[in-house]
């Protein structure tokens, strides 16, 4: 009998050493990067585990839940919006998402997925209705901006944060479509109406501006001949009053002399008559000149 107990010993040390192991390997708890572990002591959150390595008590504590941290994408959805100037459009939208509370993500909401998107569709309609469509189009960096904050704030008790919310497209109906089209192709002619009308009243402008250039150009100069005319009567009446009558015949024979040249420039077939009192104005102007010489 000693020698069966005996025996026993090492069964028991075996299955003692075994049941130390699996104690380990149970109370040991590897978590990833990318998660985060929800621990239940009967049936009772006890604790969350994070990443890296973790003890829990066994056979009394639980991984109930293995939540990813990773950012998430929800599939993009469509909702319908009424503009405040009474406008269908059709809103395509996408939101991303991280888990942030696991305990809050699996305790508080069953689908979170599905939470989010309800209350972005709800929240984009709101604020759609707010905002005339051109609005719309052209704030959309701020509406976005707007959606985000407001889903931040309601998800909060879901243990979830929004890292970003999106408005991918804003579409119309035919009809709407439609009309806009034929309001920008008028809008463009008309466009294109003015810019002809101020092309042709520029052309106007500058052939008026030119005429009066050239009417001032003309002025100069009549100006100018008047002036040297002036300036030349001027020294000639100058020189008169200085020198008296002879002044004034000395002119008068410069002019008989030149107008004798212009006489005498033709081809010489010509039979030119002559007064005599002519050639003897020709010959007193010629012995002005020869005296002024």
């Amino acid at each position: 009998m000693d020698a069966d107990f005996l025996i026993g010993w090492p069964g028991v040390y075996l299955a003692i050493a075994l049941f130390i192991i699996l104690c380990i390997f149970l109370g040991v708890r590897i978590v990833p990067q990318s998660e985060k572990h929800v621990v239940e002591r009967f049936g009772r959150l006890r604790a969350v585990l994070g990443p890296g390595i973790n003890f829990v008590v066994p056979f009394l504590d639980r991984i109930a839940h293995k939540v990813s941290v990773l950012e998430r994408q929800l599939p993009n959805a469509s909702q319908d919006a009424i503009t405040a100037d009474n406008v269908l459009v059709k809103v395509e939208t996408s939101v991303f998402y991280r888990v942030t509370e696991p305990e809050k993500t699996v305790y508080r909401i069953r689908d979170v997925d599905g939470a989010i998107a309800t209350t972005v569709a709800g929240i984009v309609r709101s604020e759609i209705g707010k905002l005339e469509l051109d609005q719309v189009q052209s704030n959309r960096a701020q509406l976005i901006e707007r959606v985000r904050e407001q889903v931040t704030a309601m998800v909060d008790d879901w243990g979830v944060e929004v890292t970003r919310a999106e408005i991918l497209d804003v579409n119309l109906d035919e009809a709407t479509r439609a009309a806009m089209l034929q309001q920008l192709n008028a809008e463009r002619a008309r466009r294109a109406q003015v810019m002809e009308a101020e092309g042709k009243k520029r052309s106007v402008e500058l052939a008026s501006d030119a005429d009066l250039y050239a009417a001032e150009q003309a002025a100069k100069a009549r100006r100018v001949t008047a002036d040297a005319e002036a300036y030349a009567t001027s020294v000639i009446a100058g020189a008169i009053k200085e020198n008296g009558l002879e002044a004034a015949q000395f002119q008068v024979a410069l002019k008989q002399v030149e107008a004798l040249q212009a006489v005498a420039s033709g081809q010489g077939k010509q039979t030119i008559l002559v007064p005599a009192n002519a050639l003897e104005a020709f010959g007193d102007a010629f012995k002005m000149l020869k005296g002024r010489a």
